[in-house]
């Protein structure tokens, strides 16, 4: 059964932050808080955990579309292709926040991320998935909590959460109410931005 485990996101404790850490390290499952839906994720280089997760959304992992969270632009350039001026400026008006970018991925992309083209890149506007990823050290992959209850998109009630995925996963973090607004997906990788999805994020920024 999963850790259910308080964290406030004005002050996020460290001691709480490197528990979360170590679940990740050791290849767990964690429930976490952003500036949009919770998210589900785990350590980008664990392969196992990758695994597991790819098996909770019914989907191969080399077909899987997971964002990358990362704790900073510059946390950005490991995993993607040289970005021009345009876009580089339209990522610091957005980020942090509410976006969801698509990019094209570089040669350095962790091993089961070999194949893909592009990939989907996220830095939340929210304290403790920042800090989470920042001693961490890397990004974690991460996919949105959906629910089955289709006048409820998203679940935002932590102990609910909790409730519905403590046998799935190793942690949950109980970060107060989530959104049940989606991120906005742009996608930067052709000569035009294009919107994908519009969610919480303002497509003006583009």
């Amino acid at each position: 059964m999963a850790e259910f485990l308080k964290i406030y996101e004005d002050k996020p404790s460290e001691a709480a932050i490197k528990k979360v850490v170590e679940v990740l390290k050791n290849g767990g499952l964690v429930i976490y808080p952003t500036d949009t839906v919770y998210g589900l994720g785990c350590d980008i280089t664990n392969s196992r955990a990758l695994e597991k997760l790819a098996k909770i959304k019914g989907v191969k992992l080399e077909k899987a579309n997971f964002s990358f969270v990362c704790s900073s632009l510059s946390n950005i350039s490991d995993y993607v292709k040289q970005i021009d001026t345009a876009t580089f400026k339209i990522l610091k008006r957005a980020l942090p926040g509410a976006y969801t970018f698509i990019l094209p991925g570089n040669n350095d992309l962790p091993k089961d991320f070999r194949k893909k083209k592009t990939v989907g890149i996220r830095v939340p506007d929210n304290r403790i998935a920042i800090q989470i990823v920042e001693m961490l050290g890397n990004p974690i992959v991460s996919t949105s909590i959906h629910d089955e209850d289709e006048v409820i998109e998203y679940s935002t009630d932590p102990e609910l959460i909790f409730e519905k995925w403590q046998n799935q996963v190793d942690l949950v973090i109980d970060g107060g109410y989530g959104e049940n607004i989606a991120s906005t997906i742009i996608d930067l990788t052709g000569h035009e931005p294009i919107i994908v999805r519009e969610g919480k994020g303002d497509v003006n920024v583009i």
